[in-house]
């Protein structure tokens, strides 16, 4: 799990244009900010994304209880959540959903965080583009990242570190 800040101060990229032609990406910089909040499983690929306009403990909170429902954390499932050491992570007044347990990796280590392969994909959607305001940025991003959710092969090519485990086959979930 991780998030990202994407904004109205635009994401610039070389394009190609034709000899003599100079490339156009109209900007407007300004500084108000989305925030997505990416939940990979590197092992299936399978991502799940929240727009948020903030990251605060209580925002978090609000992300991980979404979370923990559609994960299906419950007496029947505990889910493991790997990610950062950020702040608003470990709030001391951080509402934890039932079933739902934190581990934190080690200090400036984001090479070992698989969700941070995820925020090159998702600046795509808003690549030398230029937007009026945040609702605008959101139309764009919205369907660009549930697009990508329909792709588990081109999450899983970026999160799946040789290190990481696999997912487990219904044959030994049925053992443990």
């Amino acid at each position: 799990m991780d998030e990202h800040r994407l904004g109205l101060k635009p994401v610039l990229r070389r394009v190609w244009t034709e000899r003599g032609g100079r490339p156009r990406a109209p900007v407007h910089h300004r500084y108000r900010w989305l925030y997505p909040y990416g939940f990979v499983r590197p092992g299936t690929g399978r991502v799940l994304w929240y727009l948020m306009p903030t990251v605060s403990a209580a925002s978090f909170a609000e992300v991980l209880a979404a979370f923990a429902a559609d994960a299906g954390a419950g007496p029947g499932r505990e889910v493991l959540l790997v990610l950062d050491g950020a702040g608003w992570h470990v709030a001391k007044d951080l509402a934890l959903p039932d079933h739902l347990h934190l581990a934190f990796l080690p200090p400036y280590s984001p090479e070992l965080q698989p969700a941070e392969r995820l925020w090159p994909l998702a600046n795509e959607a808003v690549a030398n583009r230029r937007f009026e305001d945040l609702a605008a940025l959101s139309d764009a991003l919205e369907p660009h990242c549930l697009a990508l959710a329909e792709q588990p092969g081109t999450i899983r090519g970026r999160t799946l570190f040789g290190r990481w485990p696999e997912a487990p086959t219904a044959e030994e979930i049925s053992r443990i």
